[in-house]
């Protein structure tokens, strides 16, 4: 079975796979103009929706779909900027944010009355639809339906996010899919490059991932451990959902060059606006590829009735973008928190962005507030608490900027020699838009005993409340007992059965399940029952809900899995195949 690795991504969607040398990207044909299909390593995260006469029939044909509802990849991007109002763009950060109607037909934000649009996980859908298509495309030999699937995500997704990707997955036809972090997919891409890892990390080193990619900035700290004589690496702290990467910097640059037309006496609306800011995105990434040009021309379409005549032109240089992006890492000590700026009481609805945009600040907080509670003892400390990684690994189209990797360097020096430590070693030699992919694809075939796999056994043992039976006392409730569901040390990833008797499960009725959990307990296996002692356990938040189905009190055996991404479903079967899905975020 082939392991296909998918970088699902704010910008660029990319997709690998294992083969019998090793990891390989795969070909993706999309359209890159009306007529012109073209096979690209990456599939750029836009959807475009047609107007009747956008294209004339049959120009945007795909080798598997005569008639697309929609245009996918570089024609969306390339038409996107010229039509802001019908391009679907950062459906991924949609997916996250709690505030919007998920599911709801709300993309492109603020498209203008009587444009079609479509929700952030039908546009998710089509995205993984079109890698799908074109996998098969390419490769008939082994149909994609028949392989193991993994999909990327950012560490800091919550569970609705996750599970509205395992939705969108579903809507495009996948298999059964598995969930991995970005930042542990983009350290098990380094592990793939570099077999002999082992001679270049040792015992008591502490790797920082940080990958700022088009919408989000994530970090995690990997350890690196020794067991029986052997390396392993253990995931000890993964960071908050930060909404700030690529887009903040193209919209920084599209103020710029607004600013630049308005000296011009130029002005643009708000329409211009959108064009300008995905204009801009273009330019950067052109200008941080490899062998970039000084400058790239930038141009909008202006508002008069000539195409040509109403075209706005301004440009980019390479030395403007750098000089934007250094502003959003600016020097600053390790004390220096992200600030918290005073908002208006009434705000516009739109994605959630960090309001601080430094990056190093956020930095700082997550090495000195977020690492501070890792269960962890193989995290290396500073005298003043902060989390001091020996490796640092880039990830993220941002980082192809020599002058950004650069300045988070000397930031991160300056912090780990206040604290008596020397320079942070980079983990070199990476494709940044690629080894995400390539990661996932990797883990899959680790899953299968074909590689390493990093070590992320959860730091406490669960339980689940079973209310006891007995006749009903006046003000006395029912004494409540404790059911272990997973162990201290569980590798994530891993499906565990409870052995033990049938419970009795409300059906069809509002019903409260309480969890309790213990970083002292470490032997209770799942199965075991608390019945006396629960005040060595602590109580977390209730889950509220109401499972459908016939009402009653169905009898029920548990099954609990750890996800790749940090959560505890604990699934309740009856006897007749029906099961039921809780789900309890471990790092929540």
């Amino acid at each position: 079975m082939i392991s296909i690795g998918i970088d699902l991504g704010t910008t660029n969607c990319a997709l690998a796979y294992t083969d019998a040398g090793g990891v390989s990207l795969a070909a993706i044909p999309q359209l890159v103009s009306a007529n012109e299909v073209q096979a690209e390593t990456l599939l750029p995260s836009f959807l475009y929706i047609p107007g009747a006469n956008d294209f004339p029939p049959g120009t945007t044909a795909l080798p598997w779909n005569q008639a697309p509802k929609y245009v996918t990849g570089k024609l969306a991007q390339r038409r996107g900027a010229e039509v802001s109002s019908r391009l679907v763009a950062s459906a991924k950060s949609w997916l996250s944010h709690p505030a919007a109607d998920r599911t709801a037909a709300i993309l492109p934000w603020k498209a203008a009355e009587g444009i079609p649009k479509v929700s952030p996980v039908e546009a998710s859908a089509e995205y993984l639809a079109h890698l799908k298509a074109a996998w098969d495309a390419e490769h008939p030999e082994a149909p994609f339906a028949e392989q193991q699937v993994l999909i990327t995500v950012p560490a800091s997704f919550d569970a609705v996010a996750r599970d509205l990707t395992q939705r969108a997955a579903l809507q495009a036809g996948y298999p059964a899919v598995t969930m991995l972090e970005e930042p542990q997919a983009a350290f098990y891409a380094w592990l793939e490059r570099h077999p002999d890892w082992r001679e270049r990390v040792r015992p008591g080193d502490l790797v920082l991932v940080v990958d700022i990619g088009g919408g989000t900035t994530d970090f995690t700290l990997i350890a690196v451990t020794e067991r029986g004589g052997e390396l392993e690496l253990e995931r000890v702290a993964v960071g908050e959902h930060i909404l700030l990467g690529g887009d903040n910097i193209d919209l920084a640059l599209a103020h710029q060059a607004a600013a630049e037309l308005t000296a011009r006496n130029i002005r643009i609306d708000a329409f211009q606006m959108q064009a300008l800011w995905s204009n801009c995105r273009i330019a950067k990434e052109r200008l941080l590829g490899p062998d970039a040009p000084e400058e790239v021309p930038v141009t909008i379409l202006g508002k008069g009735s000539s195409l040509i005549g109403g075209t706005i032109r301004t440009k980019l240089t390479r030395a403007q973008v750098e000089d934007v992006i250094a502003g959003f890492f600016p020097e600053t000590d390790s004390e220096t928190m992200p600030e918290r700026t005073r908002r208006a009481a009434l705000q516009e609805m739109g994605l959630p962005y960090a309001s601080d945009p430094a990056v190093t600040r956020h930095l700082a907080r997550f090495l000195r507030q977020q690492a501070a509670a890792a269960q962890s003892g193989f995290v290396r400390r500073g005298a003043s608490g902060l989390a001091c990684p020996s490796h640092i690994l880039f990830n993220g189209g941002v980082l192809h900027a020599d002058s950004v990797r650069q300045r988070l360097l000397q930031v991160l020096d300056a912090w780990l020699a206040a604290e008596g430590f020397g320079p942070v070693q980079p983990l070199t030699g990476e494709d940044l838009m690629h080894s995400v992919a390539r990661g996932a694809a990797y883990y899959g075939a680790a899953r299968q005993g074909k590689g390493i796999r990093i070590r992320g056994g959860i730091a406490k043992s669960y339980y689940v409340g079973v209310e006891t039976a007995m006749p009903a006392v006046p003000g006395m409730p029912a004494p409540l007992k404790a059911l272990a569901v997973a162990q201290f040390g569980t590798e994530e990833g891993s499906t565990t059965p409870v052995p033990g008797r049938e419970f009795g499960l409300i059906v069809d009725e509002p019903a409260e399940f309480r969890f309790f959990c213990s970083a002292a307990r470490k032997d209770d296996a799942p199965g075991t029952m608390i019945e006396d002692n629960l005040y060595e356990l602590e109580e977390l938040a209730p889950v509220e809900v109401h499972l459908t189905g016939e009402p009653g009190v169905v009898p029920v055996s548990f099954e609990s899995e750890i996800t790749e991404t940090g959560v505890l479903q604990l699934w309740c079967a009856a006897r007749d195949g029906r099961r039921w899905k809780l789900e309890y975020n471990l790092r929540g």
